[in-house]
């Protein structure tokens, strides 16, 4: 025997009449229950009593505990173990969290930085275009971080609706350059007609549908990370059962109504107490360990056309391209600019220096933020997931470590098995998961928690959603819309992606709601 079950046993004879095997008086059980703020001390009698109105601590010697005491002490074990609960995720919950806001962090500065690309080459390529672009180009990549980020807005309207403001600047200064603005009406006739004359073929449908292409793995990503904080957040305060509480009574605190305030359980013992408090937490694991590697394999798959930082950061390609195009129909888009609004009409005042020496070389960014090679998307995904990846056996052995690294006593010392202190726990320990409780002898488990039981649902559901496989709608996750048809083949194209958007008209996407 350790020192530590020296002073332990030494301990019990000064309150435990050696000779009768009774509690002498209650002065410790007051402290501790005073230190642990369980209650008001006021309940706990001054000398030990028989304890006939107990109805889980019960013992053949004198206790001193109370039905009120019982009661108290009964909230304090189940405020316990959600304590430990929560400590026990809490790195977990952590990990997920930051890197929810780190992802938000780089997709923001990443939308910023192809935002001033953008500016840089209309201002090398067509000078007089870019200070007057600026506003709808800062209000086009405004949607495009929200639409990353997971907003439902519609990225082909807002592609459509950037070119459409963009057509009067290019019609004034490119297609038919005067020493004066169009006026106000005028450019709005012709801003009108934008769409119908399709001055840039079909960049705006194809800028849109690239985007959304590159987004949609990143937003379900994202939202498959708040998912996972849910489902921390849902199992932290798990309701416990009546038999579940009784036997956390039993394993913590019936002990200290025989004065055996420091003792803790054997080890057999508070496996079966915890595993069976726990056993709809078990059952979660099987379904976070393919969380875990469905973040993982999604992870993979977002490169090419589905990397979404190669992909912003060649918008100002594919805009300078389209301007170009127009310019180059320039004599046609005259005609018909011509038939739908008549002549140009000019703001006569306006001359021609204010029109073409407006933008200067220091008025626009000539290049983006300034950002550390390695703070990509790509390498945060990376370093999360190998984070993530420690914890992915977290809630198969979650009952095991609360017994090994708090509840349970250490190997050689004194352990309350049940009913005495220094006797081993001899009853069979049982495994994890509602199934093996059928024959735990310390906690009776009926069925699986059903709030458990739906988290478990969301779980298997965000899992397909991440392995890019199309669901039907069910409890709060709906179906993704992809605009390329129902059905996932399970092979995936690098050139046209694994997340659909069929021809390229990227139709309006519903990403998963949790």
């Amino acid at each position: 025997m350790g020192m530590r079950g020296v002073l332990f046993y030494a301990f019990l004879a000064v309150f435990i009449d050696p000779c009768r095997g009774t509690l002498m008086n209650c002065e410790e059980v007051r402290k501790v229950f005073q230190m642990k703020e369980i209650g008001p001390v006021k309940s706990i009698p001054e000398t030990p009593r028989t304890g006939s109105d107990l109805q889980v601590c019960l013992s053949k010697n004198l206790t001193c505990c109370t039905k009120k005491m019982e009661e108290r002490y009964q909230v304090a074990a189940r405020r316990d173990i959600q304590n430990l609960l929560q400590m026990s995720s809490s790195s977990l919950k952590f990990l997920i969290s930051r890197n929810v806001a780190a992802f938000q962090e780089t997709v923001d500065s990443l939308v910023h930085q192809a935002e001033n690309h953008t500016h840089a080459v209309l201002l090398q390529t067509y000078r007089d275009l870019a200070s007057p672009a600026a506003a709808p180009i800062g209000e086009f990549f405004t949607d495009v971080a929200l639409f990353v980020l997971g907003s439902e807005l519609s990225l082909e309207e807002a592609s459509h609706r950037f070119f459409n403001a963009l057509f009067p600047l290019v019609y004034e200064r490119l297609v038919e350059p005067g020493l004066s603005r169009l006026s106000l009406p005028y450019a709005e006739c012709v801003r009108a007609a934008c769409r119908d004359l399709a001055p840039y073929g079909g960049a705006p449908s194809r800028l849109a549908a690239h985007i959304s292409r590159a987004s949609l793995p990143g937003r379900v990503f994202l939202q498959a990370l708040h998912l996972g904080v849910e489902v921390i957040n849902t199992t932290d305060h798990i309701q416990l059962s009546r038999e579940c509480r009784r036997g956390l009574l039993r394993m913590s605190y019936c002990p200290h109504c025989q004065g055996l305030t420091a003792s803790k359980p054997c080890m057999g013992y508070c496996l079966n107490v915890v595993r069976g408090c726990l056993a709809s937490l078990a059952e979660v694991d099987a379904h976070w360990r393919e969380f875990v590697r469905s973040l993982e394999m999604l992870s993979t798959r977002m490169h090419g056309a589905q990397d979404l930082e190669q992909v912003l950061l060649g918008v100002h390609e594919l805009v300078r391209d389209a301007v170009a195009h127009a310019q180059m129909n320039a004599p046609r888009l005259s005609a018909q600019v011509h038939r739908v609004c008549g002549h140009p009409s000019r703001q006569p005042e306006q001359v021609s220096s204010v029109q073409h020496g407006g933008a200067s070389q220091d008025s626009l960014p000539l290049k983006g933020m300034v950002r550390d090679a390695e703070d990509t998307l790509s390498n945060r995904r990376k370093e999360f997931i190998s984070s993530l990846r420690l914890h992915r056996a977290f809630y198969g052995g979650l009952a095991d470590q609360l017994c090994v690294s708090e509840l349970a006593s250490g190997d050689g010392l004194a352990c309350w098995n049940g009913a005495d202190v220094g006797k081993s726990y001899t009853l069979r320990v049982v495994g994890n998961g509602i199934k093996a409780q059928a024959e735990n002898p310390e906690v009776k488990v009926k069925e699986a928690d059903p709030v458990i039981s739906q988290v478990i649902d969301k779980l298997k559901h965000v899992n397909q959603l991440l392995q890019g496989k199309s669901i039907p709608k069910l409890g709060t996750l709906d179906q993704i819309e992809t605009g390329s048809g129902d059905g996932y083949s399970g092979e995936c194209d690098d050139e046209d992606g694994c997340w659909g958007s069929g021809n390229g008209a990227a139709k309006r996407r519903r990403i998963v709601t949790i």
